[in-house]
């Protein structure tokens, strides 16, 4: 007996209507739910601290950076800790949306999002202690 092909490229009822968009349409969409996540990011207090931080540090970057790839360093170590943190914020996002009882997966889910914005962290401050060291000492 053969097997059928399966059908290609054929949109079901159930598709989401965004799935059909293209070019720059898909990427003007695509900016906008962007902008989205990051307004839903402010509603979180660590990435709101952390944005107030970035607002700082980033410009700093420039005076302490003595050259492109230092500036490119310190304002890509503040940088990874705000896309750390909006990833941690999706991850219990989606964990909370399953349902609010305690779980094992849950937690650990959380748990490790968690530590992955805590690496992000400490890589941060051992990026700018040591640019402050050696720019200032």
């Amino acid at each position: 007996m053969v097997a059928p092909e399966p059908q290609k490229n054929i949109p079901s009822s159930t598709a989401h209507p965004h799935k059909s968009r293209t070019g720059f349409n898909r990427l003007l969409h695509a900016f906008g739910y962007s902008l989205q996540g990051l307004v839903a990011g402010w509603d979180e207090k660590a990435f709101r601290l952390e944005a107030c931080l970035a607002i700082v540090l980033i410009p700093l970057a420039f005076f302490v950076g003595q050259h492109w790839t230092e500036v490119a360093l310190l304002a890509g170590a503040v940088l990874l800790v705000l896309i750390t943190e909006l990833l941690n914020s999706g991850i219990e996002a989606a964990i909370d949306r399953i349902g609010p009882e305690l779980h094992d997966f849950s937690k650990r889910a959380k748990d490790m999002g968690s530590a992955a914005v805590l690496l992000s962290l400490v890589l941060c401050a051992a990026i700018w202690v040591a640019a402050l060291y050696q720019r200032f000492i």
